[in-house]
């Protein structure tokens, strides 16, 4: 049987083809201004997806080949790739995203079915199997688009894109002494999510829609509502990536 993830793999190219839409929106002198991330411009985050892109090429290369290639020579690297990218003129910029994306929708298509099931490992040492590579760039497209601080929020995000990012955000925090407990909860209750330690905590119970839901988890501007328990304040819940 082939472990090609196809679904996500389906997600990731959608998402790309929403990141580029976002970023062709932007006017040359809009790529100077703020991202909603905290130091970075549109520009910044331009420049990260585009490098997160060949960092994925480099996963993939590590599966088909066998031969370990991280992802980023080392974290000053990566830093410093992304500043050097958000100093470039929007048209380079725009030129580089585009090939990073198709050098990755590239690898992507022609990695074989018996690669897929590969161990690879990420920026942050984790151990997984190749067949993760296309959810990674769904995570990476999605999100950065609503970073990007051009109109587009969690509402634009595909439902079921929503729910695999609190999935995320849940096994990340799972045993996380810096997160509180916190329950989620779709207003329908089709999805439960449980944040932090509940061990000898009452979780605090947090309903809204799954795109509210999602934005909250991720650390990023909620688009619609939601509910804790009693009517309180939401917890504060740490950085998630």
């Amino acid at each position: 049987m082939s472990s090609r993830p196809a679904p996500m793999l389906e997600q990731a190219a959608k998402g790309t083809v929403a990141f580029e839409a976002a970023v062709h929106s932007l006017t040359d002198p809009g790529f100077t201004r703020p991202s909603s991330l905290t130091g970075w411009s549109r520009a910044h985050v331009v420049a990260h997806v585009a490098r997160n892109a060949d960092a994925l090429v480099n996963l993939l290369t590590w599966a088909r080949t066998g031969v370990e290639t991280p992802m980023y020579a080392s974290g000053d690297q990566r830093a410093r790739e992304i500043e050097e990218g958000a100093g470039r003129p929007a048209a380079e910029l725009r030129a580089e995203l585009l090939a990073a994306d198709n050098r990755l929708a590239a690898a992507l298509a022609a990695l074989p079915d018996a690669c897929w099931a590969a161990t690879v490992r990420t920026a942050r040492g984790r151990e997984v199997p190749a067949a993760q590579v296309p959810w990674m760039r769904v995570r990476e497209v999605w999100v950065h688009a609503v970073d990007l601080n051009v109109g587009t929020s969690f509402d634009d995000v595909p439902h079921d894109v929503c729910a695999a990012l609190v999935d995320d955000v849940a096994a990340s925090f799972r045993g996380r002494p810096d997160s509180p407990s916190v329950r989620l909860r779709t207003e329908d209750g089709a999805h439960t999510w449980l944040l932090g330690d509940s061990a000898g905590v009452d979780p605090v119970a947090v309903s809204g829609d799954l795109p509210s839901l999602a934005a909250y988890a991720t650390g990023r501007p909620v688009p619609g509502p939601l509910f804790p328990t009693g009517g309180g304040t939401l917890p504060k819940l740490p950085a998630w990536l």
